[in-house]
């Protein structure tokens, strides 16, 4: 029996994982469309189909669902009602005889990758399965083991054991497809065995949930029970994983998602290799450059990544400051976050690369030693060493750029739950209808830096702002500290 369905809507719209039907969430990016060349449709997807589906397999997994307990209640022993109560609710254990749990099975898809027997599909269609079945397209059932799983892209490898040389098929380049390109989906939708449906690439580079997404978004057909299927193009290359839907039913309309193959071989091959994944780690937290941040910084641009924390780890090591942009890494041009996250993560562990940074109006190169992303999973949080804080002899205080600030005293630190290395200067109100105002400056936030300086008195944000204007900029980019979280911010300086 195929799972239930469950969902997260959003305002208007859910995604779905195209097997169980459980909510991905996350907000979609507009893609740009590349331009693409009229080509009329072809006669026939058969000689693909034919060539590829027995590569392509069905997947059932069994979980055991604990049963709600009844314990027997608690009597006397020798008591009159002792008997009565274990022959209602069971032997002397409490046993009645049933089963601990009820047995659920859900459907989902996957594709032969090698003849020796290696299968790719969603982690979250084999996520937490006692037994993992798979049927080929000729009929035959094979049990599978996990190889490994990757949460972070939703892949899972898995392995059976085969008599003889398994159909298998091949990664192509996702990247080297096109917006408007033909392409088909192969997979078990809605239990009802192998099926294909067709249509086009509507866009690239989607992203749903995480750091690693790099989804293609096509109007072929998917359903739940199409999750881990193929995604070929016309040469018969998988060129993504089918994972997810977007639909207000929990149906297919036309846009679904396969995480494209240049994230999934990597992954695969870690998962091969090791058993999990091992990703690089560069040890900093990022954001996004919007344009009145390049204006402030005197960026062309918005392309890369800004700094805004650099905790203990690879980064810091290699001299990384916050309020650096970080342009190119190992030899690519960084075009935001998302591509940064991306490019650091399928780079070898210990691996030296060169790092691009965008620092006071120039361009520096730093050489960064990779660490390891798993093995770094919460560092950041870990306490620092406690310092004593001398507060300051008197208050100063001031009204700026529509905010008005005070320098950091120990009775403020502590209201506001700051760690003893934070410095800066707080704000205690912002005016209202200010540039401040509407870029999300509140009462509470610290500044910590100003044009990418340290601050920690309202004279020197002053003198920043100063500057500033003297270098003919429009706007203050603005490093804030809020509740252990930095973040930059580019507030006009035209106000005063």
């Amino acid at each position: 029996m195929e799972s239930e369905a469950t969902t997260r809507p959003s305002t208007y719209q859910q995604v779905t994982c195209a097997v169980t039907g459980i909510a991905v969430g996350g907000a979609l990016l507009v893609a740009q469309a590349a331009n693409a060349q009229p080509a009329g449709a072809p006669e026939s997807f058969a000689d693909l189909a034919e060539s590829v589906s027995p590569a392509v397999v069905n997947i059932t997994t069994t979980t055991t669902v604990e049963a709600p307990s009844r314990d027997m209640p608690r009597v006397p022993e020798g008591s009159p009602f002792e008997e009565f109560f274990r022959d209602f609710f069971g032997g002397p254990d409490g046993d009645d005889g049933r089963p601990e749990g009820r047995r659920g099975e859900a459907l989902g898809s996957g594709f032969v990758i090698s003849e020796d027997g290696y299968i790719v599909t969603n982690n979250h269609v084999i996520e937490q399965a006692d037994e993992i079945l798979i049927e080929f397209f000729e009929g035959e059932e094979l049990p599978a083991e996990v190889v490994g799983t990757d949460d972070q892209t939703d892949i899972a490898l898995l392995k059976v054991e085969a008599d003889v040389e398994l159909p298998y098929v091949s990664f192509g380049d996702a990247d080297a497809s096109r917006v408007g390109d033909w392409v088909v989906a192969m997979g078990n939708p809605l239990g009802q065995g192998f099926s294909v449906s067709a249509g086009i690439i509507s866009a690239s580079g989607r992203v749903l949930q995480g750091g690693y997404d790099d989804f293609i978004q096509t109007d072929a057909a998917i359903n739940r029970g199409n999750s881990g299927g193929p995604l070929f193009n016309m040469d018969g290359e998988v060129i993504g994983v089918n994972t997810a839907i977007l639909s207000p039913t929990g149906g297919s309309v036309g846009i679904g998602f396969a995480m494209s193959s240049n994230v999934v071989e990597p992954v695969i091959a870690q998962l091969q290799e090791f058993g999990e994944t091992r990703r690089g780690w560069l040890g900093v937290q990022i954001q996004n450059v919007t344009d009145d941040m390049a204006e402030a910084l005197g960026l062309d641009s918005t392309a890369g990544a800004m700094v805004t924390d650099v905790p203990d780890g690879p980064a810091r090591d290699a001299g990384i400051e916050a309020g650096d942009v970080i342009v190119g890494f190992d030899g690519v041009e960084i075009e935001d976050t998302n591509m940064l996250v991306r490019r650091v993560g399928d780079a070898e562990v210990g691996r030296e690369v060169d790092l691009e940074v965008f620092r006071d109006d120039d361009m520096l190169t730093l050489t960064v030693e990779l660490g390891r992303r798993e093995l770094a999973t919460g560092s950041a949080a870990e306490e620092e060493e406690e310092m004593e804080a001398e507060p300051p002899e008197t208050r100063e205080e001031d009204q700026m750029i529509g905010l008005t600030v005070a320098t950091l005293s120990a009775e403020m630190r502590e209201e506001l739950g700051l760690a003893e290395d934070i410095e800066g200067i707080v704000v205690e109100d912002v005016a209202a209808g200010s540039d401040a105002e509407e870029k999300g400056v509140m009462p509470g936030d610290v500044i910590t830096q100003a044009s990418q300086r340290s601050v920690t008195t309202p004279a020197e944000l002053a003198d920043r702002i100063e500057s500033a204007r003297e270098a003919g900029r429009s706007s203050i980019l603005l490093l804030i500290q809020r509740g252990g979280e930095p973040r930059f911010v580019a507030v006009s300086i035209d106000e005063d």
